[in-house]
């Protein structure tokens, strides 16, 4: 399988993982849920916890994921930072 596909599935999937934790944590605060006139959101507090924590879970692998896939890059660009620093004296 070609890398950059990959890559932009890891991405995709970071995304949702992104947003299903930040969707449902805005929800866990009540005081948000009235402001927006969402107080009769149909999911249970305890299910939209489980969504919440699991898609966190599920987050934090795929940035472990993206991260490691992007070693190469990120060894590469702090090499030229720290270089960059060090001629600018």
């Amino acid at each position: 399988m070609n890398i950059q596909v990959v890559k932009w599935s890891v991405d995709i999937a970071m995304g949702i993982a992104f947003m299903l934790c930040g969707i449902t944590g805005i929800f866990k605060f009540t005081f948000l849920m009235r402001a927006f006139s969402v107080t009769g959101i149909v999911l249970r507090m305890a299910l939209m916890s489980d969504i919440h924590d699991w898609s966190g879970v599920v987050l934090w692998l795929l940035v472990a994921v993206h991260l490691f896939l992007n070693r190469a890059w990120i060894l590469s660009m702090t090499r030229k930072m720290f270089t960059r620093q060090g001629n600018a004296d």
